[in-house]
């Protein structure tokens, strides 16, 4: 009898997808990887220096593959489209990579359905090449996920750990909204040893001086922007990131994370795509959590959609 086979397809084989490549390799989640890209070279050398590292790992099938071979993967992740580059925003890559989705989208729909298959979305702007994603492929909105602010909130947590001097993984909150400049903290939903941060503070009285709570968001919404400054691309923790979706989705976990998805009246928000707590297991998005905000954090979250439907109405589908 043979064995059910987890597969996992990457298109684009540039620094997120092969560093993704890489952290997937060592995770041992999956038995067979495709790796695509238009530049057939750069794919298949990519694919020899990942097997070459087998002995190291556990068992895998890793090799370059076009979009036949994307059929019953359970997971594709598209991290394929033009960089961004130093000076440039998230959202001025919208068209560029809007025209590269266009093509990458209708091959993926000829070989794979949503029954079998999940997309997951890394390439900037994400959540605009989400929603690209989602329309295009005409899947359920469940089925098409985007990285979101996995990271930006991961980033979060570290530097308020970093602040308080505790452990990240015991700090708790979330980044929320677009992927870029108009994210917003959620300081209201922020605990660490599930109390309050305010709380936490007070009775703390160890943080670090001089470092608002501004300063640590700033630093959260500029760190790429910084990181493509000082060596031109970001990454690693962008591939542990997408690592994460892809345990919680595989594991069937129900662990709640801020992907981006296509909103349908939640936060009174719809059409539009952006990061707020959802539950995600072996389905995709199982549901989207209506967390309590405060009133600020309201208006910020319906500023930062505002901000993408302007872009979104802007594009040519």
């Amino acid at each position: 009898m043979k064995k059910d086979i987890n597969k996992v397809s990457i298109i684009g084989a540039g620094f997120v997808g092969c560093t993704t490549a890489y952290t997937l390799m060592l995770s041992g989640i999956f038995s067979e990887m495709v790796i695509i890209d238009i530049n057939e070279d750069k794919a298949k050398g990519e694919v020899m220096d990942l097997n070459h590292g087998l002995p190291f790992a556990k068992p895998v099938r890793i090799y370059q593959g076009t979009y036949k071979d994307i059929k019953d993967s359970d997971i594709i992740i598209i991290s394929a489209g033009a960089n961004q580059k130093e000076g440039e925003t998230r959202l001025d890559l919208v068209q560029k990579n809007t025209e590269i989705f266009k093509s990458i989208v209708s091959e993926i729909t000829k070989y794979t359905t949503p029954e079998k298959t999940l997309l997951l979305v890394v390439t900037n702007p994400v959540d605009i090449l989400t929603y690209v994603t989602a329309k295009i492929s005409g899947w359920p909105a469940e089925k098409v996920i985007g990285s979101g602010t996995v990271l930006d909130t991961a980033r979060f947590r570290y530097l308020i750990g970093e602040h308080v001097g505790v452990d990240t993984r015991n700090v708790h909150g979330y980044i929320l909204g677009e992927h870029g400049d108009t994210e917003l903290p959620a300081w209201s939903l922020t605990t660490i040893a599930g109390m309050p941060m305010d709380e936490y503070c007070r009775a703390c009285k160890s943080c670090q001086e001089g470092r608002s709570r501004l300063e640590i968001f700033e630093n959260v919404k500029n760190a790429a922007y910084d990181i493509i400054s000082l060596k031109g691309a970001t990454y690693y923790a962008v591939a542990l990131a997408v690592k994460r979706i892809v345990e919680a989705i595989m594991r069937d976990e129900h662990s709640i994370l801020t992907v981006s998805s296509l909103l349908n009246g939640q936060y009174g928000l719809k059409d539009v795509c952006l990061s707020v707590p959802s539950v995600v297991d072996r389905n995709g998005i199982n549901r989207i959590l209506e967390v309590p905000l405060s009133d600020e954090e309201k208006q910020l979250l319906h500023r930062s959609a505002d901000t993408l439907k302007n872009v979104i109405s802007q594009i040519r589908l």
